[in-house]
């Protein structure tokens, strides 16, 4: 049945709705209204002249059905809700149409074994119908919509009974179900699992199918009305004498015992392909090396696969395909095996094939003498001969043939060989080799240029040289330490020894192959060393020896020069020493020693200071300022800056040191020839000893002097002389009335006076008159007071003046 609602609004808010509709009827719904006693529900179709149909119910009913209607027929549905006197409260109308007739059932079969076909009597105004299985056991239940007869119930069991019936369908509804009919599915085809074991064979198997009692199969090639049927009860079946590569379609079918046949299965096989033949082999180069083989193609083959002896493969779908890489230095077979979806072919029959030459991996170069070099490598196997390439570094390419395993060429030195070699064999050779390369040892500059550049310096200058990446510039006189390790062509060997011969080298050097030893060492020699003055010895007023180390050879001439503040002067010689002369006194120089040889001169040794001695003054006075005191003075000397005066006599000497050019000794002893020796000296210590004439001091002051009066009135003075040597003596007498002068002759000692004034104070003086008669001025005077004759007073002296008492 059809379900069907439609609301329909009518006055007092009662509602009308159909619930169910059938071919002959019509069931309705409504809500009840308050204050009805009875409900009319009328029926009257709509473009049909058949009469209306109604029925009434109680006031508590809510739902009512409306028989005895015709089917597929339009009808407006009429409710009243009505009270006790039967007035109409409210009412609501609505239009549905009743369901088609029930229709028929022809006849139910089945034809494949999940399905049954069902032919019926269509009936009018239905729009579709739906055909309803049940298992007979009641396990299974389905509704199946079809447009029309016949339908087909889908998804059921094999061989299985089904009651079957049809309902009709239309917008009003379903009709009742038609009077059921049996049937039962047929048996399910068999499952083929085919397979073609060989190019001319199929074989085909498959499960027992349940229920059936016979198999019946059919095969037929593509493209072929032959075909051929065989009939079994087993579960396995070949068919042979095919054609290889063919398709060939296989139809199985299963009998039942009532001898119904069941579903029909179609499966088609191909039979494997015949072996292809392979019509050429060819050594492929590329970025790789392969090999290309070639075969004729057969029918019904879908891929082909090439296989060598080595284990390597290639697949394709085509008649010839490459199997890359390929190894060099090979001597193998291919063969070819055809394949379809049924599997592989029988393999073709192996083609043998050969790769070329690997070419070796060992490469090297050999040089037994410098120049002669060859390139040599490991024999290798499948060669006929091998071409040796020699590039050097600047492009120059040589090449050599040989069958041997190796090949010679000239090599100079400073280059890089670029060495490969190519084998062959009759499938060519292989597109690379092995690059060896080759450094031939730097070559040794031939324009080395020593010279020197100082005292111990020798600066080493060469032209770059091919294949030098550095240089180490020894000596073998310095136990070969290396002095320079520089890419530049020159070097200075510095602190060197002195007056020495150097064998240089210039050693060539590269990364690769080291350093050239073969080198010729240059010769050259250091300055003469430097020598020292040991001494300096004055030899004369104004020459020195000057006295120097000799640490050269003996053919070195050594030259000393003192140089002061004005002049300059030089002396040469081969031996330690030589003499600088004509140097004045109080001067300073400076003395250095040199060595020349013919490589050149030496530093100069240390310098030493040489003053020569201070002048010795030109004039000396000496100049007697008491009797035991003299004044020296001198005029002053050059360079001296100070002066020792001595005044020497057997019976002393007198000595003074002074800064001054004068200088007041004492200790003089009268009446002495002194010898005058002045030594100067400079600021150094220097020293000059001066000579000059003799100084006579002045004879002696007479001693023990007294006055006396005499009878007469004369005064005597009264002497004593203190040296062996006599003198005149002159007497002076000063007194505050008169003044008197005697003069003694030599050897006397006395002096007489003739007095004019008695009682007179006397200063008195007596002195010894010198050679040129020159008169001693410094004797010491006597005071003297003489009284008057009669007078009994002695005479008193004291140390310069007298009293009488």
């Amino acid at each position: 049945m059809l379900s069907h609602f439609q609301i329909c609004t009518a006055q007092n808010d009662i509602t009308l709705s159909v619930f169910t509709v059938t071919s002959k009827s019509m069931t309705v719904q409504w809500s009840g209204l308050t204050g009805a006693s009875s409900y009319k529900i009328t029926a009257t179709p709509k473009n049909s002249p058949e009469q209306p149909v109604f029925a009434q119910f109680s006031g508590n009913t809510v739902m009512g059905s409306v028989n005895s209607l015709s089917p597929n027929t339009v009808y407006t549905m009429q409710l009243e809700a009505m009270d006790n006197a039967l007035n109409v409260l409210s009412s609501a109308e609505t239009e549905e149409t009743t369901a088609p007739d029930v229709p028929s059932i022809d006849q139910a079969y089945s034809k494949n074994s999940d399905s049954i076909t069902v032919e019926f009597t269509e009936v009018s105004g239905a729009t579709s119908y739906i055909l309803r299985a049940v298992s007979k056991m009641g396990d299974f239940f389905s509704e199946t919509n079809v447009n029309g007869s016949a339908g087909t119930v889908e998804q059921l069991q094999p061989y299985t009974d089904y009651i079957l019936s049809v309902i009709s369908v239309n917008s009003g509804g379903r009709s009742q179900p038609s009077y059921p009919t049996e049937a039962r599915t047929v048996v399910m085809a068999p499952k083929l699992n085919k397979s073609s074991p060989s190019n001319d064979t199929i074989f085909v198997t498959w499960a027992p199918v349940k229920h059936a009692v016979l198999y019946t199969l059919c095969i037929i090639r593509e493209d072929s009305n032959t075909r051929l049927k065989l009939n079994t009860t087993d579960t396995a079946m070949t068919f042979d004498n095919l054609e290889a590569g063919t398709t060939y379609c296989i139809k199985s079918t299963a009998w039942d015992a009532e001898g119904r046949t069941g579903d029909d299965l179609t499966v088609c096989q191909i039979t494997r392909p015949l072996s292809p033949d392979v019509t050429h082999v060819q050594v492929t180069q590329g970025r790789a090396l392969g090999i290309a083989v070639y075969w004729v193609s057969v029918q019904g083959a879908k891929s082909y696969m090439g296989w060598t002896s080595s284990g390597q493969n290639c697949s394709t779908e085509n008649n010839y395909c490459y199997i890359i890489p390929a190894e060099c230095g090979q001597n193998h077979s291919v063969s070819v095996t055809a394949y379809n979806d049924a599997g592989p072919s029988s393999p073709s029959q192996p083609a043998d094939y050969i790769t070329y030459p690997c070419p070796p991996e060992n490469i090297w170069v050999e040089e037994p003498t410098a120049g002669n070099c060859s390139v040599v490598w490991e024999e290798v196997p499948l060669v006929e001969y091998y071409v040796a390439f020699i590039k050097r570094d600047d492009g120059t390419e040589k090449s050599c043939n040989t069958t041997d395993t190796t090949c010679t060429f000239f090599c100079m030195c400073g280059y890089t060989y670029l060495t490969s070699v190519f084998p062959y064999n009759q499938a060519g050779t292989s597109l690379y080799a092995h690059v060896r390369n080759y450094t031939t040892i730097p070559c040794c500059p031939q324009d080395v240029t020593v010279k020197l550049v100082s005292t111990e310096t020798l600066e080493v200058m060469w032209s770059p040289v091919k294949g030098a990446e550095l240089y180490e510039t020894t000596a073998a006189q310095t136990n070969h330490i290396i002095h320079c390790n520089d890419t530049s062509p020159v070097c200075a060997l510095s602190d060197l020894r002195c007056n020495t011969a150097y064998s240089v080298t210039v050693t060539p050097c590269s990364e690769l192959r080291g350093c050239n030893r073969t080198c010729t060492p240059h010769t050259h020699e250091t300055a003469p060393c430097a020598p020292e003055i040991l001494n300096m010895m004055q030899t004369g007023n104004s020459s020195y020896r000057v006295f120097v180390t000799t640490p050269n050879s003996p053919s070195t001439n050594y030259t000393i020069t003192a140089t002061g503040r004005t002049n300059k002067h030089t002396c040469q010689s081969k031996n330690n020493s030589c003499e600088l002369t004509q140097l004045p006194c109080g001067s300073t120089y400076e003395v250095v020693a040199v060595a020349n040889t013919a490589v050149g001169k030496s530093l100069p040794g240390f310098s030493k200071t040489l003053e020569t001695g201070p002048c010795c003054p030109a004039s000396v006075n000496v100049t007697q300022v008491t009797q035991a005191m003299t004044n020296v003075t001198w005029s002053p000397g050059s360079g001296a800056r100070s002066y020792i005066a001595t005044l020497t006599s057997p019976r002393g000497h007198a000595k003074c040191h002074t800064l001054d050019a004068h200088c007041l000794m004492g200790c003089i002893t009268c009446g002495t020839n002194y010898s005058v020796h002045l030594e100067a000296i400079s600021s150094t210590g220097h020293k000059s000893e001066c000579k000059y004439h003799g100084f006579s001091s002045s004879a002696c002051c007479p001693t023990g002097v007294k006055l006396y009066r005499r009878t007469n009135n004369s005064l005597r003075v009264y002497w004593r002389s203190p040296g062996p040597q006599a003198h005149n003596h002159t007497v002076e007498l000063y007194g505050t009335g008169a003044n008197y002068t005697c003069i003694a002759a030599a050897g006397s000692m006395y002096c007489d006076i003739q007095e004019e004034t008695c009682g007179d104070v006397y200063t008195v003086v007596a002195a010894p008159v010198g050679q040129y008669g020159i008169k001693v001025t410094f004797c010491q005077p006597r005071t003297y007071s003489v009284p008057c004759p009669g007078s009994n007073a002695g005479m008193v002296v004291s140390r310069g003046r007298r009293s009488v008492k």
